[in-house]
């Protein structure tokens, strides 16, 4: 294959020399017509950078190969002819996909007549578009009803602009390859009135902060800037100004639309993104919404230098791709915090835009280099030339994710993600605002890793994402009443009601708040937060620690959640685990007949497969997966039950997977503390058939004392030897100096915790 690859370069690279001879350089024909044309290419591609391109080809391999794999793809395009059909599907059905793929394959063909000179692209951007001008001027809705904000070439104005946003970057480069007269046919009765539709005629999708909207900013802004339409430009900045909406009308999603009246591409930098770089809506729509953000500020950059936009917000747009990559596992997939689909990662092309935006125009970290190899492909264009170089140079270095705490809300202030480090072991803790319309209702939920694969799960989203069968690609009912519960997540779920009533309005007012975050001691780090408005009078505070013990074959996380109320209740607690139980130190009854847990807030969605009263203080599950043993092992009394669910009751259409879960549930109980320890430990051979370190190393996990200020937990191993944690409930500066008596010892230590 690399072989092929090479020579697929060299061949390019010999039909570009070949072309520059036999006819007039794209670069004589720009300076013949600069004055009147703003110098195109512009917008992406910028004219020195085309230069720079053509002076490197054939020397530098991951473009090369790159360039290569694009002019096979277009070229197997043109020769099957162009397709431009009248708009009637869904997401996943022929026409959406084929207009999609129209965007992707106008962009590409534009930038390879930039880079290999050769008029054959430029004859079919032109010709592709010419068709798309004729049907738009006649063009209604789409006819699919569904949306808040229908297009017309696409069932909903998201799609639509995401065509404007491509289609604006092939209309840079076949900019002077056209005739005055086409460019006005085209401005005229394609782009200003695609422009409009996105914008003027469809304000409930514009004029917000929202991924949608920042799409549609950018659509807006990106062909303003080819046509050099000031109007469009400050509207895509600043959004419509003097309009009034509806505020009560609900999104697709079930966001209010338009609540503050904030609106436009600054204001969608401003508001969802915290000063880390995190993004409110989760890494899953962060990664969707970074291809407009990051597109649009590098044509802003290029033509509008003056607004500095890669400086805006203290550089927050850089500094966002690194918080992204943080928010991978060991794999490159994206942690499914909110609506989140699993399997989305690094690979995607939006991060390949991504990873060379921020090393051309950032700090040129060598760490983005190890990335870029692995995607195995880089940008046609200069932030694309820029990683090539770097990497031919051999400056490429390891990123290097490590533990870290990111900020939620546009100040900082509204919560955020702790993520901890240790070995193989991430543990993805989350404290966050709501998340907007994509949020759900999981204060205080976490999922672990083991390098790269899922120990403790969350769900993610309900959606089968353009697949037209299931509810034509789009969200599933499901997704409300299943994966945005509480119940859905590895938190508390209170006499199974949801965090905030599963009610938005409520939801967004209020966020989780950090109690301490540590990561210093690379043995032992910990994270800790409290949440006191999800349940009125009643406050949760989880402590989680990941511990690295030389006890242990392998790093160890202890889990402490503390929750004091002011009356009774039921407390459920779940382990959505992934693989086959093993063992537990308990009696189970399985259920001769499944029936659901409940009849709303997610519970009728879980099916009771086996339950147990916890017999012991400590209640022990071993399940094994990936040929890995894993144990829990949490405190328990003998009024505690141990619920076997299974996700998949009163799912008539199968929407929803056959994931397990151990719920603990504990009735009756005012202030409680749930203390638990998750193992990762040993290993099975299939093919000697051998089991390595199958059991569990804790003998006894026990609370030693619960006070409103300190919570100690003594862990036992099998040898016998004790390590004692302590978490400051109250005051837990670093500088604060503490000391507690247990069982007539002294433990002193300043700081947030002691372990020993």
């Amino acid at each position: 294959m690399r072989i092929i690859k090479v020579y697929l370069s060299i061949l390019i690279l010999s039909l570009f020399v070949l072309s520059s001879c036999k006819k007039q350089s794209i670069s004589e024909k720009v300076d013949e017509t600069s004055v009147n044309d703003n110098n195109h290419p512009k917008l992406i591609l910028t004219k020195q950078g085309v230069k720079n391109i053509r002076s490197n080809l054939g020397s530098i391999p991951i473009f090369d190969e790159s360039l290569a794999a694009t002019k096979a793809e277009i070229d197997a395009e043109i020769a099957s002819g162009i397709e431009v059909p009248i708009p009637k599907d869904y997401s996943g059905g022929y026409t959406h996909v084929r207009h999609k793929r129209n965007w992707d394959v106008l962009q590409k063909a534009g930038v390879l007549y930039q880079i290999l000179d050769d008029e054959k692209y430029a004859k079919y951007v032109k010709d592709m578009l010419m068709q798309y001008e004729e049907m738009y001027k006649k063009l209604p809705l789409h006819p699919k009803t569904r949306s808040y904000a229908r297009g017309k070439l696409f069932w909903q104005c998201l799609n639509d602009s995401n065509w404007l946003v491509y289609v604006s970057q092939a209309y840079d480069c076949i900019y002077n390859y056209l005739t005055e007269e086409e460019r006005n046919k085209l401005e005229t009765n394609l782009f200003r009135p695609f422009a409009d539709h996105i914008s003027v005629d469809s304000p409930q999708f514009y004029q917000r902060v929202h991924n949608h909207s920042t799409w549609g900013n950018a659509a807006v802004g990106m062909i303003g800037l080819v046509m050099g339409d000031e109007e469009l430009i400050d509207r895509a900045l600043y959004g419509i100004k003097d309009l009034k909406l509806d505020t009560t009308a609900k999104d697709d999603d079930g966001g209010f639309l338009n609540k503050d009246g904030k609106a436009g591409f600054l204001a969608n930098i401003e508001e969802p993104f915290s000063p880390d770089g995190y993004y409110n809506e989760g890494p899953y729509y962060q990664r969707y919404a970074m291809y407009p953000f990051l597109i649009f500020a590098e044509g802003l950059h290029n033509v509008k230098p003056e607004l500095k936009i890669f400086e805006y917000k203290d550089g927050v747009l850089l500094k966002s791709i690194n918080a992204l990559l943080n928010l991978s596992d060991a794999d490159g997939d994206f942690f499914p915090l909110n609506d989140g689909q699993k399997g989305m990662s690094y690979y995607n092309n939006a991060l390949v835009t991504a990873v060379d935006i921020s090393y051309h125009y950032g700090e040129q970290d060598p760490g983005l280099l190890s990335i870029a190899k692995k995607q195995d492909r880089v940008l046609l264009d200069d932030s694309g030339l820029a990683v090539a170089l770097g990497i031919k140079k051999g400056l490429t270095k390891p990123f290097d994710k490590k533990s870290i705490n990111l900020s939620d809300g546009p100040d900082g202030k509204q919560g955020g993600v702790g993520i901890l480090r240790n070995d193989d072991l991430e543990l993805v803790f989350k404290y966050a605002s709501q998340g907007s319309s994509h949020g759900h209702y999981d204060k205080l939920s976490y999922s672990l890793y083991e390098n790269g694969e899922e120990v403790i799960q969350d769900y993610g989203l309900a959606r089968f994402v353009n697949i037209e069968q299931k509810g034509g690609g789009n969200y599933l009912k499901e997704n409300k009443t299943w994966a945005k519960q509480t119940i859905a997540h590895n938190t508390v779920t209170q006499n199974e009601t949801s965090h905030f009533n599963g009610e938005y309005e409520i939801g967004s007012q209020h966020h989780s708040v950090l109690h301490y975050f540590s990561s210093e001691n690379k043995n032992v780090q910990v994270v800790s937060a409290k949440e006191d408005n999800a349940y009125p009078g009643t406050e949760m505070l989880r402590t989680m620690a990941v511990i690295k013990d030389s006890d242990f074959e392998k790093p160890y996380l202890l889990d402490i959640m503390k929750v004091t109320s002011i009356s009774a209740n039921q407390y459920d607690f779940p382990f959505y685990y992934f693989g086959q139980v093993l063992q537990t130190n308990f009696d189970y009854k399985t259920s001769a007949i499944l029936k659901p847990l409940g009849d709303k807030n997610g519970y009728q969605h879980l099916y009771l497969e086996a339950k147990a009263k916890a017999n012991s203080n400590n209640s022990k599950f071993s399940w094994f997966n990936n040929n890995k043993f894993y144990t829990l092992t949490t405190t328990t009394n003998n009024y505690d039950e141990l619920l076997f669910t299974r996700i998949g009751a009163n799912d008539p259409e199968f929407n929803l997977r056959r994931d397990p879960a151990l719920i603990l549930r504990r009735k009756n109980a005012k202030n409680t503390l749930f203390v638990s320890t998750i193992e990762a430990h040993g290993s099975y051979s299939p093919v000697s058939e051998s089991a390595v370190n199958s059991n569990s190393n804790i003998k006894e996990l026990k609370v030693i004392l619960d006070s409103e200020s300190y919570t100690a937990i003594q862990i036992t191993n099998i040898k016998g030897n004790s390590k004692i944690f302590i978490t400051a409930n109250t005051n837990a500066s670093t500088e604060t100096k503490h000391t507690v008596k247990i069982n007539d010892k002294n433990y002193e230590w300043s700081g947030s915790y002691y372990f020993k």
